[in-house]
């Protein structure tokens, strides 16, 4: 279906960047930090899109995306206030 492109298009970016993700955080990658981040934001657009579709596999993907989301900024040592701040032009010292 073509109202369904964008989601499984960011549904295969999102599997690529976890699973990169994972593999640097668990050789503990000088990047790891900064691919958390990226991982973050795709998952969150992934999750977006999902969203808007009605299906069950859809809304509980978006969940699954949400949740990685929250984890990964967590990891990046973004949480929601760092990310906003970051919106902002806001740096942390």
């Amino acid at each position: 279906m073509k109202m369904m492109a964008r989601c499984s298009a960011l549904d295969i970016e999102c599997a690529a960047i976890c699973q990169l993700a994972a593999a640097s955080m668990a050789r503990g990658g000088e990047f790891a930090s900064a691919i958390c981040a990226v991982c973050a934001d795709i998952c969150e657009a992934c999750g977006d899109e999902c969203a808007k579709h009605s299906m069950a596999h859809c809304q509980d993907c978006a969940k699954a995306c949400q949740r990685c989301a929250q984890e990964c900024r967590k990891m990046s040592g973004q949480g929601a206030g760092a990310r906003a701040d970051a919106a902002l032009g806001v740096h942390a010292h």
